[in-house]
C-alpha cells in the first residue's frame, strides 16, 4: 500500500501544477484593441512616420469617435506635419512644404492660425524666388544687349577701317564711289547662329504685362529679322493665347506680310518662356 501511495504522488503533482497553470491563463485579462492601436500610433509619431500615423488615426476616428485623447492626438499630428515643412522649407523644397502645411490645415482646420506663420514664410520664399528669376533673365537680357551693341560698334570700326584702307589705295586719278558695305542684321534677345535661342518670360508668373510687353518688342524685332519660328511654352492653356496676340501684333506693325509660325507647349513646372529657331538660308 505504501509503495502504491509513493507512486502516484507524481502523476498527482502533475495534474496539480497543469491545473494551476489554466486556471492563471483563463484568469489574465483580455488584450484592449485600442490599447494596442494607440501604442502603434504613438511609435509611429516617435519615429515620425507621419504618413502612416494619420492612416492610423483614420482608423481609430471611425473606431472609437468619442474617445477624448483623438483630438490631442490630431494636434499633435498637425504640429509633426509642421515642423517636416519647416525643416523642408530651410531645404529651399517649396514643394514638398506646401504638402506637408496642407496636410497640417486639414488635420486642423478650426485652427488657421496654427499653421499662419509657416503659410506667410512659403509664400515669402516663392516671392523671393520669382523676384530673383525676373532679376536674373533681365540681367541677362541686359548683359545680351550690351554684348550685341559692342558687336555692332566693332563691325562698324572694321567697316570704317577697310573702306580708309581701300581709299589709300586708290589711284588719285580715278574718282569710284566708295563702295557701301551692308552690315549684318544685329539681333537682339537670339543668337542667329544657333539652332535654337531661349527666352524666359518670369514677368507672365507676377502679371507684369508692362516688362511682357517691352520683351515682346525686342521678339518681335528678332522674329522678322531672322523669319523665327516661335514656341511659346507657358504654365496653363490660357496663357497662350494672350501672349500669342500680344507678339502677334508686335510683328505685323513691323511687317504685316510676315506669317509667324507660333506654336505652344503646356509646361506647369517650368518657368514660361520662348523658342526662338531662325530660319536657316
Amino acid at each position: 500500500m505504501k509503495s502504491f501511495a509513493f507512486r502516484g504522488l507524481p502523476l498527482f503533482l502533475v495534474l496539480l501544477l497543469a491545473g494551476c497553470q489554466s486556471s492563471q491563463q483563463h484568469s489574465l485579462p483580455p488584450v484592449d484593441d485600442l490599447v494596442v492601436a494607440f501604442r502603434q500610433l504613438d511609435l509611429s509619431l516617435a519615429e515620425e512616420r507621419l504618413d502612416e500615423a494619420r492612416s492610423q488615426l483614420s482608423a481609430l476616428q471611425q473606431r472609437a469617435s468619442r474617445d477624448t485623447r483623438l483630438e490631442q492626438y490630431q494636434r499633435q499630428l498637425a504640429e509633426a506635419y509642421m515642423e517636416q515643412g519647416r525643416e523642408a522649407l530651410q531645404q529651399g523644397d517649396l514643394d514638398r512644404a506646401a504638402q506637408a502645411l496642407g496636410q497640417a490645415r486639414s488635420l486642423m482646420p478650426q485652427a488657421p492660425a496654427l499653421s499662419h506663420d509657416l503659410n506667410q514664410a512659403i509664400d515669402g520664399a516663392r516671392t523671393a524666388r520669382q523676384a530673383a528669376a525676373e532679376q536674373q533673365a533681365r540681367d541677362a537680357a541686359a548683359k545680351l544687349d550690351a554684348e550685341r551693341q559692342e558687336q555692332l560698334r566693332q563691325q562698324r570700326l572694321a567697316s570704317e577701317r577697310q573702306a580708309a584702307a581701300k581709299a589709300a589705295t586708290a589711284p588719285a586719278a580715278v574718282s569710284q564711289p566708295t563702295p557701301v558695305i551692308e552690315s549684318k542684321p544685329t539681333a537682339r534677345l537670339i543668337d542667329p547662329n544657333a539652332a535654337t535661342s531661349i527666352v524666359t518670360m518670369p514677368m507672365l508668373d507676377s502679371q507684369d504685362n508692362e516688362n511682357l510687353r517691352r520683351l515682346l518688342d525686342s521678339v518681335a524685332a528678332d522674329v522678322v529679322t531672322f523669319r523665327c519660328a516661335v514656341r511659346i511654352e507657358v504654365r496653363e492653356a490660357k496663357d497662350y493665347p494672350w501672349v500669342a496676340a500680344l507678339l502677334s501684333a508686335r510683328i505685323k506693325k513691323l511687317d504685316p506680310s510676315f506669317r509667324p509660325q507660333l506654336s505652344q507647349k503646356i509646361a506647369p513646372q517650368q518657368v514660361p518662356r520662348l523658342l526662338l529657331s531662325p530660319k536657316r538660308s
